[in-house]
């Protein structure tokens, strides 16, 4: 498959260097350098775990203007 693409300058540094060390051509590096990302996986993210913790308050938040209220009132 024939395509043009545009490298970022990081990566079309890397592509020049291994075509140095190796005598590679640009196609040939290039491939190289996507086998070798697609042979890494990241890890899968690991599942969101909600903690919760007793803060010792009682406010029933029910009634919006009671909860208002109290907030009103502390210092």
């Amino acid at each position: 498959m024939r395509t043009t693409i545009t490298l970022s300058d990081d990566v079309a540094a890397e592509v020049e260097r291994l075509r140095r060390e190796r005598g590679m051509g640009p196609s040939e590096a290039v491939n190289s350098l996507a086998r070798r990302g697609m042979a890494t996986s990241d890890p899968p993210p690991s599942p969101y775990e909600h903690h919760s913790t007793k803060l010792g308050l009682k406010v029933d938040v029910r009634n919006i203007g009671e909860v208002l209220d109290l907030l009103d009132e502390s210092p």
